[in-house]
């Protein structure tokens, strides 16, 4: 395969060229993504030329319109969907709870169950765990306390009396950061009558999924965090979509790109979303990669992984061999994603400030994933230092991390 061309890479992030944000070793991707430069010329533009009711009969409007449609069909087509299937929302939180809202009406029958997780952020597990208060059983897929792990013999046995109707899971989880066998689960929920819902929020920055492959009928993740504007991203297959309850206007019901959206859209944002598909298309015409939107996704998917797994290995490396911290999920960079949190012998918010007196940009906290850090046994009160980074990150950058834990370690 070839190698991911990082000066070129670098080039199409604006913030590289920051006078605030070049000169740091960021490591804190996994909170937000710089954006591309055609995500932030596509919002200058729809700013200055297109900030006008979009789709209405005049100059500004008409090319508003369009191109918010294209950001809906070319992230589609990248994803191997529909593009009625790709809808758009203010988050990922508020994606999954309008979710939420139509699957309690769609679960009426108090015999029925649904799946969630303790690996999962709490946007993709307390909007589910609430739907008990419905009459609704919600069964807990529980961690292994030492490894972080989702065991696939403990989802078979949730699953075994065929009352499950939904199964709701993380791509990985942002705290453990392991990359779950995602189709075969979806496949198990399937075989036994249950649909599936994916939080891929900690996962699609390291590679755009493609979404039918995975077979999942809702795949969920976060614009800002794949180079974008503040934007949530909904994909939600059309048998499952037109047959839950609608959450949008009445008369909005007929169309799957907006009935889960109960209010209007942030118009200038979703024009954006478009840069991501030109940075994916740049990306693969630079390394040669061809075939159609989905190919050329798949092939940039896998360059991408394979520059994070490499240049993520020396910072597992370095965690392991220490004595005063615990490396949260698994060791080997291909079994995960580069997001790598540490439990340490301290409390972790202040490591977290001394970094960045160091020119090393990353946090500290629980990062919403409360449950699988109790799970795992982690004391809230020093939470966990998280370092993630993304395909545009350098082995400089890493050295430059782990230079800076061993002064302040």
């Amino acid at each position: 395969m070839t190698a991911l061309d990082l000066n070129f890479v670098r080039g199409q992030f604006p913030a590289f060229a920051s006078a605030t944000l070049g000169g740091l070793a960021f490591f804190e991707n996994a909170g937000g993504s710089f954006p591309c430069r055609a995500v932030v010329d596509r919002l200058h533009r729809f700013y200055t030329d297109r900030k006008v009711q979009p789709y209405a009969p005049y100059s500004g409007a008409r090319e508003g319109g369009a191109e918010m449609d294209e950001a809906r069909v070319r992230l589609a087509a990248m994803m191997g969907v529909a593009a009625k299937e790709v809808s758009f929302g203010p988050s990922t939180s508020a994606n999954t709870f309008v979710l939420a809202q139509a699957v309690r009406q769609w679960l009426r029958c108090k015999d029925q169950a649904i799946v969630v997780t303790n690996q999962d952020h709490e946007a993709n597990s307390g909007v589910w765990r609430r739907l008990a208060d419905e009459g609704i059983e919600v069964r807990e897929w529980k961690i292994d306390p030492q490894t972080g792990s989702l065991s696939l013999s403990d989802l078979k046995a949730l699953l075994a009396d065929g009352r499950v109707r939904l199964v709701c899971f993380p791509h990985c989880s942002n705290v453990v950061a392991e990359i779950n066998p995602v189709a075969e689960i979806c496949a198990m929920a399937r075989a036994a009558g249950a649909r599936s819902c994916v939080d891929g929020v900690s996962y699609a920055p390291h590679g755009f999924p493609d979404v039918s492959e995975l077979g999942c009928d809702v795949y969920l993740f976060s614009a800002y965090k794949t180079f974008g504007p503040h934007q949530g991203i909904m994909v939600i297959r059309e048998e499952w979509g037109m047959e839950l309850p609608a959450q949008c206007h009445y008369f909005n019901a007929g169309s799957l790109y907006k009935r889960f959206t109960p209010a209007g859209p942030d118009h200038a944002q979703i024009a954006a979303c478009a840069g991501m598909a030109d940075y994916v298309d740049a990306l693969a015409e630079r390394h040669g990669i061809t075939g159609d939107a989905a190919a050329r996704n798949r092939g940039v998917h896998d360059l991408m992984r394979a520059q994070e797994v490499a240049v993520i290995a020396p910072l597992l490396d370095y965690l392991a061999a220490r004595n005063d911290l615990r490396l949260l999920g698994p060791r080997a960079a291909a079994d995960r994603a580069p997001t790598v949190a540490v439990a340490l012998d301290r409390v972790a918010e202040p490591v977290s400030v001394a970094l960045g007196e160091r020119g090393v940009a990353c946090w500290a906290g629980d990062f919403y994933a409360v449950r699988p850090l109790q799970a795992m046994g982690v004391d809230l009160s020093r939470g966990v230092l998280r370092m993630s980074a993304a395909h545009y990150t350098s082995a400089g950058d890493v050295a430059r991390l782990i230079a800076a834990l061993d002064e302040v370690l």
